[in-house]
């Protein structure tokens, strides 16, 4: 973890907390009611819950960054444990050692997890902690949830650190629905399918991304949903370089062309309405283009036509070529 501070509110003055400032004669004011209506409020219990006996599995979200939002639940799980299981032992090992606690480490990532059986069966209190942030969200820990419940051993995931929710809500965008769609594949028809996937859906996509391929995705995020739709770029949340920078695919891809360093998150806005109207436009431009086709009508007639209705002449010559069934040929040389 780069850049980690123990201290979660540096600098932070101590607050007044002044008399409101109530309008009209303070005399005239009634007094307020103190006594709470203990038959109103409802039933809530703030007291702890206890560590269970007996053999059990803890998943156990560890920070993003800042060193202070490990909750004390969190603490006492990691104390009681028999073993912490985790995907890199070094990282695991200074985080552990700067909470002071000891335990037995043992390494269960995405390479090693078919070990998750033996590891189960020799610690029976396990905890586990991904590199940072919740484990199982684009991260190992789903697999080991699948061991434990295969040899009916209880699991408990804590809440806790997770990345892709502080930069939604930071995004600006809307969040009352949203996919995860956590790293998109690298290459290939896959990544192609994903783009369009996000392109195409009306809720907020919310995706990690790595620092060498940020302006990549972009740009490709760029061409899938269009240059103008709105996204934001949040990177190293909770630590000292913390930035989140909103604006177009467009302008996003130029900010971030010259490199980047940290962990990051992207948030893509939903197809707009203007955006389906604009589609739906288009499919009926392709229509009318047909039936002019189905008239005799050539590529050159068809394009000239559909310019005079505003079309841009390459968008124009490529309907036109699709609605005759031509095939696009060499550019022509003039002398």
């Amino acid at each position: 973890m780069s850049d980690p501070h123990t201290d979660p509110y540096p600098g932070l003055p101590e607050q007044p907390h002044p008399e409101p400032d109530l309008p009209g004669d303070p005399a005239a004011q009634p007094e307020p009611d103190l006594e709470p209506d203990l038959e109103a409020a409802p039933e809530t219990d703030f007291s702890p819950v206890g560590i269970p006996d007996g053999a059990r599995v803890w998943l156990v979200p560890t920070p993003v960054g800042n060193l202070g939002d490990i909750t004390l639940r969190a603490l006492d799980v990691l104390r009681v444990a028999d073993a912490v299981a985790c995907e890199d032992t070094r990282r695991t090992g200074a985080l552990l050692t700067h909470l002071g606690i000891r335990k037995p480490l043992v390494r269960l990532d995405a390479h090693t997890m078919r070990r998750a059986p033996q590891v189960l069966e020799k610690y029976p209190r396990l905890a586990y902690v991904s590199d940072a942030g919740t484990p199982g969200i684009s991260d190992p820990g789903a697999e080991l949830v699948q061991a434990a419940v295969a040899a009916d051993i209880p699991v408990e995931v804590l809440p806790g650190a997770t990345a892709f929710v502080p930069a939604l809500v930071l995004s600006g965008l809307p969040s009352g629905r949203f996919t995860f769609e956590g790293f998109l594949p690298r290459s290939g028809r896959e990544r192609k399918e994903r783009l369009s996937a996000v392109a195409a859906r009306s809720e907020t996509s919310v995706l990690y991304e790595s620092p060498h391929r940020l302006h990549a995705t972009l740009l490709d995020l760029a061409q899938a949903c269009g240059e103008t739709r709105a996204a934001s770029v949040t990177r190293e949340l909770s630590k000292r370089f913390e930035e989140t920078a909103r604006g177009t695919l467009t302008e996003l891809a130029a900010h971030f062309s010259g490199g980047v360093r940290g962990e990051i998150a992207v948030v893509v806005a939903g197809r707009t309405d203007a955006e389906r109207a604009a589609e739906a436009a288009q499919v009926d431009h392709l229509g009318q283009a047909q039936t002019w086709a189905a008239t005799g009508l050539g590529v050159r007639d068809i394009r000239d036509l559909l310019v005079s209705q505003g079309l841009r002449k390459n968008d124009a010559y490529a309907l036109a070529l699709q609605a005759t069934g031509t095939q696009a040929g060499p550019p022509s040389r003039r002398p």
